[in-house]
């Protein structure tokens, strides 16, 4: 490789082509006239920028390519670690939900800025998650343009990140673990937050394989503990029957609008074991609500809320099939008088959208997650007691499922049934979701007492 000190730059030139700009990038080393276009001008201060800084640092300059050595992609190396997370992502996106989307992105936002080479000028680690997140992991249609710096800091990331092949190497692939084992902060991650994290780095590896990359996986290889994360309900967590009327009950004291609005969608949670986003997604047409007797719920979807980048529709919520469902796949719920009234009169009091959905906001929106804590935080203040609100007793709305299912279990009914109704394995029911309520300990040690002394 001939490499020389002599360059000399030019200024940025415009261009237009049947209405369509570009931005050309001059420059000449040893007297040869070199160009490149770039669709932003800010993608072209940022390219010249890193040749300005590299001739300013003392870098030779490879004569064949124009560039400075340090910018020169290895030879035969294949694809970069970024390029093939940035495949990996956009190969799956039109499959996947809008919060898969996120979580495999979020992955890559520890991954990609930790398996690079130490290179000088490396931008701030935030501004490098933040044109990852904005930029290079989203489809060129959801792109935002790049600022000046942010240009700069994608140009860095595309010059240093590892080629894939290197996660062949123990130490890569323990650099890469030892980076999702952190928060951005710096601080231990949650047991969860790791698992879900090594999920994505394992899959994308496993689609590596496929591509004859690796003959196997290398991540199978690398002896290293998953943290355990806790799969089971708090039982502290559940309430009584008692306990959940008197929250729904105190729903509608809070607020003016909210309140009122929320307490049937609380309710379904509660008496139907519905999942909050499948609340959400609920339909008049979903239910037969008879005048008295016992009701019928038949779920088609779910409405889960997301950040709007991730969404299909632009929109912070969106409708989409049953977890764990195929597509147009639905659920049958029974559900009891009590629910069956409070659903009649929430329709009779306040209608339902004009897609038939049920539970909306004024203007015909979904409520926020963040609207369902706030009611719910407000609701349990006027219906528990001091200790108890400063407890994990129904803490999240969703708490109210976990209550639902410990109470049908307890009440005997069987394990296959209560996973249909829940929408679950009956493996992960007993897993997860067999706890026994609040309050109900002392009845169930009278049980084992009476059948000791028989």
């Amino acid at each position: 490789m001939k490499t020389t000190y002599d360059v000399k730059f030019s200024q940025i030139q415009q261009r237009s082509n049947r209405g369509v700009s570009s931005y050309v990038a001059r420059w000449r080393v040893a007297g040869k006239e070199r160009s490149k276009s770039f669709r932003t001008k800010g993608l072209a201060n940022a390219f010249m920028s890193d040749l300005r800084q590299a001739a300013k640092a003392g870098e030779e300059f490879d004569v064949a390519s124009g560039l400075p050595v340090s910018m020169l992609a290895p030879e035969s190396a294949g694809p970069s670690f970024l390029e093939f997370g940035q495949a990996y992502v956009l190969r799956r996106w039109n499959t996947l939900a809008a919060r898969t989307r996120e979580t495999e992105v979020y992955a890559l936002l520890s991954l990609i800025p930790a398996l690079v080479v130490d290179a000088p000028r490396r931008p701030a680690a935030e501004e490098l998650r933040e044109v990852l997140r904005i930029h290079a992991l989203l489809p060129e249609k959801r792109r935002v343009e790049l600022t000046t710096a942010q240009a700069s800091a994608l140009s860095w990331l595309e010059r240093t990140s590892l080629p894939l092949s290197a996660l062949g190497e123990a130490h890569v692939l323990r650099m890469a673990l030892d980076a999702i084992s952190v928060t951005f902060a710096g601080m231990p991650a949650g047991a969860h937050t790791v698992r879900r994290k090594r999920a994505v780095l394992h899959h994308l590896l496993e689609h590596a394989v496929e591509q004859k990359v690796f003959s196997s996986n290398p991540l199978d290889e690398i002896k290293w503990t998953v943290p355990k994360a806790v799969t089971v309900v708090d039982p502290r967590t559940v309430v009584n029957p008692v306990q959940a009327r008197q929250l729904l009950d105190a729903v509608p004291k809070v607020g003016r609008k909210r309140g009122p609005r929320l307490k049937a969608l609380f309710a379904c949670i509660y008496y139907a074991a519905l999942r909050p986003e499948e609340a959400a997604d609920l339909r008049l047409r979903n239910c037969t609500l008879p005048e008295s007797g016992w009701g019928l719920i038949v779920l088609e979807g779910a409405r889960p809320q997301a950040t709007k980048r991730w969404t299909n529709s632009g929109e912070t919520h969106e409708s989409r099939s049953l977890k764990h469902r195929a597509n147009k796949e639905t659920r049958e719920i029974p559900i009891p008088p009590v629910l069956v009234a409070m659903l009649r009169q929430h329709i009779a009091e306040f209608g339902t959208a004009e897609d038939g959905r049920i539970f909306t906001t004024g203007t015909g929106g979904s409520y926020s997650s963040s609207a369902h804590s706030s009611v719910w935080q407000e609701a349990r203040k006027l219906a528990l007691t001091p200790e108890q609100v400063a407890s994990s007793l129904a803490a999240r709305p969703y708490d109210l499922r976990h209550a639902a299912v410990s109470l049908w279990l307890n009440a005997g009914v069987p394990a296959s049934e209560v996973a249909m109704r829940a929408g679950h394995s009956v493996d992960v029911l007993l897993r997860v979701y067999a706890k026994c309520m609040d309050g109900q300990q002392e009845q169930i040690n009278n049980k084992i007492n009476d059948a000791l002394n028989e």
